[in-house]
């Protein structure tokens, strides 16, 4: 089972839903970075859940602790170890379905392959792991931080209602001032209500999460096979329930002419070359230019539902699967850190990679 990512500030995560810990190794990370522990807690608690009654009522803390890695305030070089205990399981919970297959979800394809899996939960295939992603992506924001580098995203759409106005004209820092981690006042009391009602029909719903990644300097990407926009896409797809990626212009893009979609280059009044717009979604030739990198994420509705769904079992009779537990109506509002932590890593190793590239 492939648990790293990374070719130079490398990540390796382990631990289970409802095992013990789960836990991050951060490898390749430079010495001298301030290790600040209550920004990365913050990020975690941005991810963790019973945040509201629109997510899931699953109680974890989340506290983190510092196996190694960081003396003194400050990393030293080594590999830095994140522990996060598991607090509030309840693999009862989850006995019901040992021997069934929930639709939707990575049961029946991790028995296939594995022939053995953990039905607590789903095991590795819980979202619970991406809490050990965001750690590792506080971290990385750390560094970016020093270059001036930032990432943020947002929700802009839950179903049906979709948040029109460009990232441009909206107030990110509100992002975090609602339950929804929409910046549009309004428009996360619509998307709140919206998931609410649906949550008490037992159903659930998917959306969409943008991100913005700004300050990103000229030349992150490595061509041909490693390009930005591409490294991207598949850190995005790598989050439980994703089912799309699209950057800059994206599939709308097809529909323009080559004369309408280009970006015109111009020397600005500091001597930076520049786009007069910004199709490309700030990356060419799989390379930054420069500008905004900004993104799109799909997520699908969630899998478990409080509804019984037709599925089989391991002997392949027909079964009806019951829904249980405690699960999230819609995972947008929880996804916004794990999108920016995708985000983080990503841009973090083209960083030192692009270090090497030049005498």
């Amino acid at each position: 089972m492939s648990s790293q990512y990374g070719q130079i500030f490398k990540i390796s995560t382990f631990g289970e839903s409802h095992g013990r810990a789960i836990g991050v190794t951060i490898d390749g990370c430079p010495a001298g970075l301030d290790f600040d522990l209550e920004f990365i807690q913050h990020e975690l608690d941005r991810r963790k859940p019973g945040q509201s009654r629109i997510t899931t009522q699953r109680r974890e803390a989340d506290a983190f602790e510092v196996l190694s890695g960081v003396f003194e305030g400050k990393t030293t070089g080594t590999p830095i170890a994140l522990l996060i205990w598991n607090e509030d399981q309840r693999s009862k919970d989850y006995g019901h379905i040992a021997e069934q297959f929930r639709p939707s979800h990575a049961d029946y394809t991790y028995q296939a392959k594995y022939g053995v899996r953990d039905y607590r939960g789903g095991g590795r295939s819980s979202a619970r792991e991406t809490a050990a992603r965001v750690a590792a992506g506080a971290v990385a924001k750390l560094l970016l931080a020093r270059m001036g580098v930032r990432v943020q995203a947002y929700v802009s759409q839950v179903g049906t209602l979709k948040l029109e106005t460009p990232y441009q004209q909206l107030d990110l820092s509100q992002t975090d001032t609602n339950a929804v981690r929409c910046p549009d006042a309004d428009m996360a009391a619509r998307m709140f209500t919206y998931i609410d009602d649906i949550r008490k029909q037992g159903d659930s719903v998917g959306g969409v999460v943008n991100c913005v990644l700004t300050g990103v300097p000229v030349g992150w990407g490595e061509p041909v096979f490693d390009k930005l926009h591409a490294e991207l896409g598949k850190a995005m797809l790598g989050i439980n329930a994703v089912k799309g990626f699209e950057y800059g212009s994206g599939f709308e893009g097809a529909a323009l002419r080559g004369s309408a979609h280009n970006d015109a280059f111009y020397t600005d009044e500091t001597g930076r070359v520049r786009t007069r717009s910004n199709h490309s979604g700030g990356v060419q030739g799989g390379v930054s230019n420069g500008e905004d990198i900004y993104f799109r994420v799909a997520f699908k509705p969630v899998a478990t539902i409080m509804t019984d769904q037709e599925s089989v079992n391991t002997s392949g009779e027909a079964v009806v699967v019951s829904g249980k537990g405690r699960h999230d109506p819609c995972v947008l509002p929880r996804a916004v850190p794990i999108v920016e932590a995708m985000a983080a890593l990503v841009l973090a190793d083209f960083y030192l990679r692009a270090r090497t590239n030049q005498v």
